[in-house]
């Protein structure tokens, strides 16, 4: 089984800043020869006056193909969209040509509404390289705000996350590694790109650099602090006007990975050769 979480601070300095929060619990099992995996996770984003949680249960059938292992998966659950409206100071719209401060679809108080959210994915893996893909909000929740007499309907668009990357073991030296890897996402509207160099020493130490065509820098850091307990930091800091304002972006992410069932003794002895 394995826990992860990740707590993200944007553009940490400036008011209101986009803040994200995430929790998973996942694990495998078999039923008779086949291999499956089931997990639920959670996410809490605040950005501006806006909040968005969702809450989701996720399952995936994984396949031995080749030399590697093909996993396709969906997940099912409900997001929350939320925007404070007692926050927003309408004598501020006064005289603007862009909004009305009369303007009924403002929210005068907190509102939030709830839509059916589905996700689907899949991801193809071997010991040297991997590839994948994924698609978010493919049902395009509908959440409906009562504005006083009207009501607001917002909308999640679907996003498409594409991946890959590859292990490079140096000959020489075996305990060291690099690892590029590159992400494709895009919802129609926008897209971006995010290019990730990271190197690997003994597999417990880990550090690299990031670009992301938005406009940003990324420097990782990474660590097994004891078997099953990973510890990551990512920095990043915009190459435009916003490292002026803000002191980039900061991520911390933990995961710890157990067995729930200790495996039964054996006196079977198992040669490296066929393990």
């Amino acid at each position: 089984m394995k826990v992860a979480g990740l707590h993200r601070m944007q553009f940490v300095d400036i008011k209101n800043a986009p803040m994200s929060t995430y929790f998973s619990f996942s694990s495998p099992f078999v039923i008779g020869k086949t291999r499956h995996g089931a997990g639920i996770r959670f996410l809490n984003d605040r950005y501006g006056l806006y909040t968005n949680q969702a809450l989701h249960v996720q399952y995936a059938y994984r396949h031995k193909l080749g030399k590697g292992v093909l996993s396709g998966g969906i997940e099912l659950g409900f997001a929350n969209v939320g925007f404070k409206g007692d926050s927003v100071n309408l004598s501020q719209l006064s005289g603007s040509e862009y909004h009305d401060p009369s303007d009924q679809y403002i929210p005068s108080g907190d509102v939030s509404g709830m839509g059916f959210d589905l996700g689907l994915g899949i991801w193809y893996s071997t010991s040297q390289w991997w590839v994948g893909g994924s698609y978010s909000h493919v049902t395009n929740p509908k959440i409906i705000w009562a504005s006083g007499t009207k009501e607001v309907e917002v909308r999640l668009r679907g996003t498409m996350y594409v991946t890959g990357g590859y292990r490079f073991r140096l000959r020489d030296h075996r305990e060291w590694q690099l690892i590029p890897s590159m992400m494709v996402m895009s919802d129609f509207a926008s897209w971006d790109v995010n290019a990730t160099l990271m190197c690997d020493y003994k597999d417990r130490y880990r550090w690299g650099l990031g670009y992301r065509v938005a406009g940003s820098v990324n420097i990782l850091l990474g660590i097994d602090i004891i078997s099953g307990l990973q510890l990551g930091y990512t920095c990043e800091l915009p190459t435009n006007n916003l490292l002026l304002e803000s002191y980039g972006s900061h991520e911390l992410y933990l995961t710890y990975g157990f067995d729930i069932l200790k495996p039964k003794r054996t006196n079977r002895y198992k040669s490296v050769r066929y393990l």
